[in-house]
């Protein structure tokens, strides 16, 4: 059970949400919900995110399924793996993901999307080597937008793990 009830309003900030979630709220708005101010910035900057980026959808989904992983954000998990395969991840590739799964069904790119969110998450420093790589398969835009995408997503995860949001 979640540490604190989950806020269902009709107000302005509310509204913003559902439209983005095409007429929902999920229990993590229901949470953030306590604090407008907070809950309407969380909207637009993962609105962005899932919306306005230029980074393909699988290596988002990629990172996002990687933070709950090693957060142990199951909620975030459970969430974003339908989304994961509707953005052409496999199966396998999804599983990859997971403590000691297998990183062989994975091409360069994703490989280097995981070592990095790996690095962000657990480290916080990237080595100069990681980042090299990176830089190998991604401009400077897509290396914004993951670098942002995985330290939203681990402010999602320790939330959610926090307040045992849907749990």
């Amino acid at each position: 059970m979640a540490r604190l009830d989950y806020v269902e309003t009709g107000s302005e900030v509310a509204d913003r949400i559902r439209a983005r979630r095409g007429g929902r709220l999920t229990p993590l708005d229901g949470m953030l919900l306590h604090s407008p101010p907070f809950a309407d910035g969380w909207n637009s900057l993962l609105g962005a995110i899932r919306g306005q980026g230029t980074l393909p959808g699988d290596l988002r989904e990629l990172a996002v399924l990687r933070v709950a992983e090693l957060n142990g954000a199951e909620y975030e998990w459970a969430a974003h793996e339908p989304v994961a395969k509707e953005e052409g991840m496999t199966v396998e590739q999804i599983a990859a993901l997971r403590e000691g799964g297998d990183r062989n069904v994975l091409d360069g790119r994703q490989r280097a999307v995981l070592d990095y969110t790996d690095a962000m998450t657990r480290r916080i420093r990237v080595p100069d080597e990681l980042f090299a790589t990176l830089r190998e398969h991604f401009d400077a835009r897509e290396i914004v937008e993951l670098t942002v995408t995985i330290g939203a997503y681990n402010l999602v995860s320790r939330f959610l793990v926090a307040l045992e949001v849907g749990s």
